[in-house]
């Protein structure tokens, strides 16, 4: 099953598109894709035959989001806290991981057509070489595609995303490329190995669950979130639609709740600033105050300065984890 389906809506979904398309739309849509196992339990088929069932329902709600303008999806598709199943199933789960992957890369044309950039967020570590090879040859292809982006969470939690990040700032403390008055909530949501996407309008979770399972914790603070009944591989068109409308509805209080915490982030920033140069310039002024003016400019100086920084830092955060990908290419290449 290709990963990305060809083909239009029908006349009643294009006019239901359109009617929801005149309402504010979702730009990035996070999916918990559960229910496969029961699903497979269901059918009296298995458990394999249901992921990838859930495979070919991924690529069909794929269809459905270009044509929705959704131009980003991000899906929860292989949890850390999965290794615990049985070996089997997680043996099952690796191997057909290796072929969806290996048929991206055969479809490299209708990936370049559609402009689909594919991510992988997680510690790839964990994974079996041969796979870390699959994704990262995978991710490299389509990494200056920018029309939609399919971002898969594999070997994720968000705690352990979010440690990793404390761990990232860390190691720029460590290399000097930031002070440790740089680190703060904004430059851990950048440290991320979602930094490179804005955060989830939308998250759904299917098969009647109401939690989160650790996914996209940081992420989704100010995102709607639909849990639904439906087993994820049953999943329509309809209920995409249901979720987009619930969206909607709480579109006003969501847009109110974000826009307040940005500008608590810039607040909260401008104060440590002010706190910085204030220390600054008592261990290095002359015992005289300054006026307003000065500090004002010794205010601007220290932003940049620290931005600067910040950026320096981010560079070659990126360019440590694109590093790991071409090692992993060019492992491939000459196995």
């Amino acid at each position: 099953m290709s990963w990305i389906r060809e083909g239009e809506l029908n006349l009643i979904e294009k006019l239901s598109a359109n009617i929801l398309k005149a309402g504010p739309m979702p730009k990035h849509v996070a999916f918990i894709m559960d229910g496969n196992r029961r699903y497979a339990r269901k059918r009296h088929v298995e458990r394999q035959e249901g992921h990838t069932q859930g495979f070919d329902k991924l690529a069909e709600t794929l269809r459905w989001c270009l044509n929705l303008s959704i131009h980003e999806v991000t899906v929860y598709a292989f949890s850390i806290e999965n290794f615990k199943r049985s070996k089997d199933e997680v043996d099952g789960l690796m191997e057909l991981a290796k072929q969806k992957f290996i048929r991206l890369l055969q479809e490299q044309d209708n990936l370049e057509k559609h402009g689909v950039c594919i991510r992988v967020l997680g510690d790839l570590t964990l994974l079996p070489l041969d796979l870390q090879q699959h994704i990262a040859r995978a991710v490299v292809a389509t990494r200056t595609h920018n029309k939609c982006f399919l971002n898969v969470c594999f070997a994720y939690t968000s705690r352990h995303e979010i440690a990793n990040a404390v761990r990232e700032m860390a190691w720029g403390v460590e290399q000097g490329l930031i002070k440790s008055s740089d680190v703060s909530e904004a430059l851990l949501g950048h440290c991320l190995y979602s930094s490179n996407s804005p955060n989830p309008d939308l998250l759904i979770r299917t098969s009647g669950e109401v939690r989160l399972s650790d996914f996209l914790l940081w992420q989704t603070s100010h995102s709607c979130l639909v849990f639904q009944s439906v087993l994820w591989p049953e999943y329509s068109f309809w209920n995409l639609c249901d979720a987009i409308l619930q969206y909607q509805l709480n579109h006003r209080p969501l847009q109110k709740a974000r826009d307040q915490h940005r500008e608590g982030q810039a607040l909260q920033q401008l104060e440590a600033d002010r706190a910085c140069v204030a220390d600054l310039l008592q261990h290095h002024g002359n015992g005289k105050p300054l006026d307003a003016q000065r500090r004002q400019e010794a205010l601007l100086n220290y932003t940049a300065s620290r931005e600067e920084r910040v950026q320096d830092f981010l560079g070659a955060l990126q360019h440590k984890r694109d590093s790991f990908l071409t090692d992993l290419t060019s492992q491939a290449a000459l196995a």
